[in-house]
This record gives structure tokens, C-alpha cells and sequence, in this order.
């Protein structure tokens, strides 16, 4: 019977199709696809699983055609997804057809009763002593699998999975876990999953293959293990990833050879790479609402004199920033976690309230042991040459303040030599660098100009920053951001400080409710004249919409103080809005609407009266 009723409305739609009489079916797009008493599994993952789907309503988008035999198969396909996630007698019991009346476009809508699902009545995990107390922990609450919650087969295996690999991780390649049900009660199941650890092994010898103008040194030197070391499948995975990181190779593989001695305590070890073109240009061009058009060139040698060496030159044109830059990279100094970096520049930053020309490099030597974290100490000197806007020497109620800050009041300008010695520290556990969807970033910069050091300058400054990401079912994203910094004069003078020095938020990235650099401490003609302290924070709900297409609903604050230290979170800056992501392999390309909620009183741009409250953003990657 149950045959009967899913052939009949098959017969029907045959039918009704071929009662247009005008069209094949190839012919005919699918303009919706709906389902109705979908409760308790992801509609959006169902569809994903059938081929019926709807066709993109963009005019570039893929268009989908109608499949009589695509969608009696995806009826069957339906049932077998509802099964898979626990839901055993979930039936397909009718469905609609329309066609519309050009007969060249067809909607359906699914009907669907998901019945009672077999629920999870306990979940045990035996055999897994071998690990510590602490993975055992993590490894449960690693587990998507709920008590009382449906019995999801996917969820099952990808625990079996995880259980399997935890267990590599930490010494055994040769583990393996079996999965038993037993049945708990009506309709619930009780879930074990028997580990099978093996025998303890250690990394035996390793072989490296595939090699040319690279040298076998370079690449056991990424290597985060050795013989002898107590097997690992992760930092068997680690290692692959440094190799890949040094833009060397277009193919590397990192292989346990267990199956040569089974249960053998040394685990012999392969690693094959093929060598890639080692020199590359790269070109891009783009288009934003504070740089406005953008064009960028650059070359590359990722093997300069050998031993991976980096050496690289860039040249950018925007209408905020433009000029030449050089770097060298030696990427193994006194030990393989030790970098050495020299980088060189002549560039020229013409921002809304000033601009400045720089001439001069830094080296920096850069500590990291792994992919999470770093620390670095770097040294810097600089000529530099800036100048404050027009408007700016316009603006008498500043006249005292420009010669206070060491610009000439005529012409607005100062120029120096900056020698300045600092240190970064940082950790990032996101899996995305274009897109994070869960975990933290944290990073702190500690600066000193001048003293013992020479220079035009003396001045101290210190920036934190954190970000955290939390993913909310399979789709929503929270994310927070906050950003603290300080920069403070050594000495009473305040030309110790550099005007292009002081904070200035407001942007694309920072405050969305205004434009760059807009918001902070403002001259008594209204125009922005930056300050010693920032503060500032962004808090984001990312959301997709349909397809490639994304929201966000964000609210950003923040403010610049004058004086050093002096922060004052009474005293913020707020704005909210809308923003639409369009996700592309580079990064989402994305556009934000800012309104402010309490404008800045007596605000200046271009020399103007600011009256809008609001800022409409377009630029790539995401905010933050």
C-alpha cells in the first residue's frame, strides 16, 4: 500500500506535465521546492541531499530543470535522510503540483509526516583508558550525540570518527572502534562505543621522497616530530601543513606505514612532496569606499639562494596608500622556530586628516612553535615627513595646538627620524583567517620610540586586542570584538609623539556610523585632531540568507581621548546596522549601512558641516 500511494502522485505529476503538451522535461524549471511539516531536521540540509532543487534566482545563478526520474528517486532519498537522523518511519505522504500558466515553470511542495524518532537513552564509551582523564572529558563533550535526543546515524559515525582519531593522536595507530546498539526501551537505543587501542607505538624511521632543488634538510626541519617520538596522527597533520606553508610544494603526503608490520612498535613514516614553481607574479585590482580603486602588484621567490628563503616586492596604488616595498625572510635562524625578517619601504599614506611619507625598514625576529601562537621583537627606522590637511590650517582654534605638537603652523608640516624597538605576542585558535566561525584571537603590541635609541621621537605605546567567535547551530555566528590603546610622550614635550601617531577610529572596519577617521577629539572648527587613548569595540550576529548570500546585524562603539590612559566608557560612540555578505573564495565581499546613534556635535568633513548620521560601507573581507 505505502507503494501505491508514492507511484499514484508520480502517475499524476507524469500527467499533468504532459498535459502542457509544450514543453519537455528540460524544458520546465523548478521555480520552488517546499516542504511542509519538516520540524525536527535541518530543511535546508534536506534539500541540499535531493537533486530537485530550486534554480538560483540570480541572472548569473545555475538554473535547474524538472527530472521526473531525478524526483521519484529523491522521494525514496527523503525517507532514507529522515532515517539516517533517526526518524525510521518518516513517510513521504503527498505532495503538490503546480504549473504555472506560461507551463515553462513548476512549484512543489513535499508533504512529509516524520513520525517518532528513536531517541538516545544512554551513551558509553569503553576501552578508552588508555587515554587521560581530561581527552576522555573532551572527547565526550566533543560528541554531538545527546541523550534523549534522536538517534542521528551521521552524528554516529562522525563520533566513531573523532573516537578513532583521539586515539591516534595520542600513541595508537593501530585503534580501532566498533559501534553497538542495544535497545533501552520503546523506542530508544543505547549507544557503546568499543575501543580497541593496539599496541604503543613510536615514530620509526622516515623517509623523504620526491624532492629536487629543495633540500631534504629543509624539509625534516618543518617536520614537528622525529624518530623515536611517540606516534601521533595529529602532529603527522601539523607537519604536512608547515610543508604546505612555505609555498614551495604543489603536493605534499604524510603517511604512517602501520600496515608494514602490523602491531609493530615503530611506525615507519613517508613523506612524499612535489616541488612547485618558486617564482610568481600576482596582480589584483578592486574597489572600496575608503580606498576607492585599488590596484596591487607583486613577485614573489619562495627559495631565493635556497633553504627556503623568501624574497618578495610590492607595489600599491590607492587613494589611501601607495608606494614600493622589499622583504627577505630567513626562515630558520638559531633554531627552526626562530624567523628572521627584513623589510624595506618607501611609501606615502594620505589619510583624511593628514599624510605622511616614509623611508626606511624594519627586522624582526619572529618565535612560532606552532600554528596558534607567536611572539616577536622588532626593529625599526624610519625618515618621516608629514603634513596635516588644508583644512587643518584653516582652522585658527588649532594654531597653538600645531605648534605645541611640533607642525609648522604655515605650512603644517614636521619631519623626523623614528627609531623605535617593539614586541608583539599573539594566539589565534580561529579555523579561518577570511571567515571565523569559532574560537579566539588575542594580540598585544608594546612600542618604545627614542631614549636609547636614536631618533626625532620619544614616546611609548601599547595596543591589546581580543575576538571571539561562537557558532549557534549549524548557521548562526556571534561575534564580538575589543580593541584598547595608549600612546604616552617620554618627556613633557608633546612633539615626542608624532601626529600620524595618534588615534583616530571611525571606518569600513571600526565605527560603521561614520567615515574613516571621523570619530574622536575634534578642533573647536569641528575637524578631527585625534587623541592619546582609543578604545573600541564591534559585537556582530552573522546569519545566511540563501545561497552564497549572508547577513549581519552589528553594533560597534568606541571613542579617542586626548590624554594618555584616560579612558572613559561613559563616553562612547555607538552605531547599529544592517550588512549583506556575498561569500567568494577570497573572502566575503561585503556592504554595511552605519547609523549613529549619538553624532558627533559640530563634526567637519571636508571642510563642511557633517548632518547625515549614517555611513554605507563596501569593502572585502569581513569587519573583524
Amino acid at each position: 500500500m505505502p507503494e501505491v500511494r508514492r507511484v499514484l502522485p508520480v502517475f499524476f505529476l507524469a500527467a499533468t506535465l504532459a498535459g502542457g503538451a509544450c514543453h519537455e522535461d528540460g524544458d520546465i524549471r523548478i521555480a520552488s521546492l517546499d516542504f511542509i511539516g519538516v520540524e525536527h531536521v535541518d530543511a535546508d540540509g534536506l534539500e541540499r541531499a535531493l537533486q530537485t532543487r530550486e534554480g538560483s534566482w540570480l541572472p548569473w545563478g545555475r538554473k535547474r530543470s524538472f527530472d521526473r526520474r531525478a524526483f521519484e528517486a529523491d522521494l525514496k532519498r527523503i525517507e532514507a535522510f529522515y532515517r539516517d537522523r533517526g526518524f525510521p518511519d518518516a513517510r513521504v505522504t503527498s505532495f503538490d503540483v503546480d504549473l504555472n500558466e506560461a507551463q515553462d515553470a513548476v512549484s512543489i511542495t513535499v508533504h512529509i509526516s516524520e513520525g517518532e524518532p528513536i531517541r538516545i537513552a544512554a551513551m558509553d564509551l569503553v576501552g578508552f583508558d588508555v587515554l587521560p582523564e581530561g581527552d576522555r572529558t573532551r572527547l565526550r563533550e566533543a560528541m554531538e550525540l545527546r541523550v534523549d535526543r534522536p538517534l542521528d546515524r551521521q552524528l554516529v559515525l562522525a563520533a566513531r570518527e573523532r573516537a578513532t582519531n583521539d586515539l591516534r593522536d595520542n600513541g595508537y595507530p593501530y585503534a580501532t572502534v566498533t559501534i553497538n546498539e542495544e535497545e533501552a526501551g520503546p523506542n530508544r537505543q543505547r549507544v557503546l562505543f568499543e575501543a580497541s587501542p593496539g599496541t604503543l607505538a613510536r615514530i620509526g624511521a622516515i623517509e623523504v621522497e620526491g624532492e629536487a632543488s629543495v633540500s631534504e634538510q629543509v624539509i625534516r626541519r618543518q617536520l614537528t616530530f622525529a624518530s623515536g617520538d611517540r606516534y601521533s596522527r595529529r602532529e603527522l597533520r601539523e607537519s604536512q601543513r608547515k610543508l604546505y606553508s612555505l609555498e614551495l610544494f604543489e603536493f605534499v603526503n604524510i603517511e604512517s606505514l602501520e600496515n608494514r608490520t602490523p602491531q609493530a612498535p615503530e611506525v615507519p613514516v613517508r613523506v612524499t612532496v612535489a616541488e612547485g614553481d618558486h617564482r610568481r607574479v600576482t596582480f589584483g585590482v578592486g574597489y572600496g569606499t575608503e580606498e576607492q580603486a585599488r590596484a596591487r602588484l607583486r613577485w614573489d621567490h619562495v627559495n631565493v639562494f635556497g633553504g627556503a628563503r623568501h624574497a618578495g616586492f610590492e607595489g600599491k596604488w590607492s587613494s589611501l596608500d601607495r608606494g614600493v616595498r622589499a622583504e627577505f625572510r630567513e626562515p630558520a635562524v638559531l633554531h627552526r622556530h626562530f624567523s628572521l625578517n627584513f623589510d624595506g619601504q618607501a611609501w606615502q599614506a594620505a589619510e583624511p586628516v593628514y599624510s605622511l611619507n616614509s623611508f626606511g625598514g624594519r627586522v624582526t625576529l619572529r618565535h612560532q612553535a606552532n600554528t596558534q601562537a607567536f611572539w616577536s621583537v622588532s626593529l625599526s627606522n624610519e625618515y618621516q615627513r608629514s603634513s596635516v590637511t588644508p583644512a587643518a590650517l584653516e582652522d585658527l582654534t588649532i594654531r597653538d595646538e600645531l605648534i605645541a605638537l611640533g607642525l609648522d603652523p604655515r605650512t603644517g608640516q614636521s619631519s623626523g627620524t623614528l627609531s623605535a624597538v617593539a614586541f608583539d605576542v599573539g594566539r589565534n585558535t580561529t579555523s579561518s583567517v577570511l571567515d571565523a566561525r569559532a574560537g579566539y584571537a588575542i594580540s598585544a603590541h608594546v612600542e618604545q620610540a627614542g631614549r636609547w635609541l636614536p631618533g626625532s621621537f620619544n614616546y611609548r605605546a601599547a595596543t591589546t586586542e581580543g575576538r571571539h567567535y561562537v557558532s549557534v547551530g549549524r548557521a548562526l555566528v556571534l561575534a564580538n570584538r575589543l580593541r584598547l590603546g595608549t600612546i604616552a610622550a617620554i618627556g613633557d614635550l608633546e612633539p615626542n609623539v608624532p601626529f600620524y601617531k595618534r588615534y583616530f577610529l571611525g571606518g569600513s572596519s571600526s565605527i560603521r556610523g561614520w567615515g574613516r577617521f571621523e570619530v574622536g577629539p575634534t578642533s573647536g572648527f569641528g575637524l578631527p585632531i585625534g587623541g592619546h587613548t582609543m578604545l573600541e569595540g564591534s559585537s556582530e550576529v552573522r546569519l545566511p540568507l540563501w545561497g552564497s548570500f549572508g547577513g549581519v546585524a552589528f553594533l560597534d562603539y568606541g571613542n579617542v581621548w586626548s590624554r594618555s590612559w584616560d579612558f572613559h566608557v561613559d563616553d562612547l560612540r555607538y552605531a547599529v546596522g544592517p550588512g549583506l555578505r556575498y561569500l567568494t573564495p577570497i573572502g566575503p565581499i561585503r556592504v554595511d549601512f552605519g547609523y549613529q546613534l549619538n553624532p558627533i556635535p559640530n563634526l567637519r568633513v571636508d571642510g563642511e558641516p557633517e548632518r547625515r548620521h549614517w555611513r554605507l560601507h563596501f569593502s572585502v573581507g569581513q569587519a573583524f
